[in-house]
């Protein structure tokens, strides 16, 4: 079995992007461009005792994806208590809605949006009253 122990999220703006995820989430971010040779910022997203992976915001190859284009790469989602302070963080600081809250019934609510970037993000707030 093989674990995901590293994300990077690709920005056309990697400052914006910065702000929009420490924003949003409170991440944490070092500039690692010296390492890279590129825009690049390592990223904390949590405490090491909770679960969880770290990664980085990179500079994107290329312009950012057309609104409405098809997901291209994978999609995170970020685990909140409260999804709608959450997504009022995330819409004050830009992002789109791409898939209203909605009931995963008994478990969760889900939803989904569209960062500065064009990139497509998840929020999951756990709820087995959820319906």
């Amino acid at each position: 079995m093989t674990r995901a122990i590293h994300f990077e999220i690709h920005a056309e703006d990697v400052p914006r992007a910065v702000a929009f995820y420490t924003a949003v989430f409170g991440w944490e971010t070092q500039d690692w461009g010296e390492f890279a040779g590129m825009p690049y910022f390592g990223v904390v997203t949590g405490p090491e005792d909770q679960p969880g992976i770290n990664g980085a915001i990179m500079q994107r190859s290329g312009p950012n994806p057309e609104p409405g284009a098809p997901v291209a790469g994978c999609v995170l989602t970020m685990g909140t208590d409260d999804f709608d302070a959450t997504a009022a963080k995330a819409m004050e600081a830009g992002a789109t809605v791409a898939l209203e809250k909605h009931a995963l019934t008994g478990m969760a609510w889900q939803g989904y949006f569209v960062d500065t970037e064009g990139n497509v993000f998840g929020l999951h707030q756990p709820d087995p009253e959820a319906k």
